[in-house]
């Protein structure tokens, strides 16, 4: 996985878009309306913005040294569950992100950053659709 080019999409969007949060949930509520719903009591948009944080974090901490990232998704998984988030969300929503840092990026979007995503979008998919902690002890290590 390219590491240096995720994170180097992360710091040009973050250098062109101070707040990526309205962009993300926009995209994610346009293509997928049903989940706005799930978001009726978060009026100062804290909630979406935090979990938004999470995901950057969770993302770099999984292209970097994996110390925690792949158990988060997991057990995040099925929290969610308990807001009835099915879990091809979760995969839906990581894809989102992709395709809002694209956008926000334009044209120093590169092939290469498209790859690395495109991976890191697989890889990801693995612990959404894993979340037995006990079934991928090990795997990506």
């Amino acid at each position: 996985m390219s590491t240096n080019l995720i994170e180097q999409s992360l710091e040009l969007a973050a250098e062109r878009c101070e707040d990526l949060t309205p962009l993300v949930y926009a995209r994610l509520f346009a293509d997928h309306p049903e989940m706005e719903a799930l978001f009726w009591s978060d009026k100062n948009w804290a909630v979406r913005g935090e979990m938004l944080a999470q995901v950057f974090s969770a993302i770099l901490d999984f292209v970097g040294d994996r110390l925690y990232a792949s158990t988060l998704i997991q057990t995040e998984v099925i929290n969610h569950a308990g807001y009835d988030v099915p879990p091809n969300i979760f995969a839906i929503f990581f894809a989102t992100v992709a395709a809002t840092l694209k956008q926000v990026i334009g044209a120093d979007w590169t092939p290469q950053m498209d790859q690395a995503w495109t991976r890191l979008l697989a890889d990801l998919d693995y612990y959404v659709t894993h979340p037995n902690q006990a079934e991928t002890q090990g795997v990506g290590a």
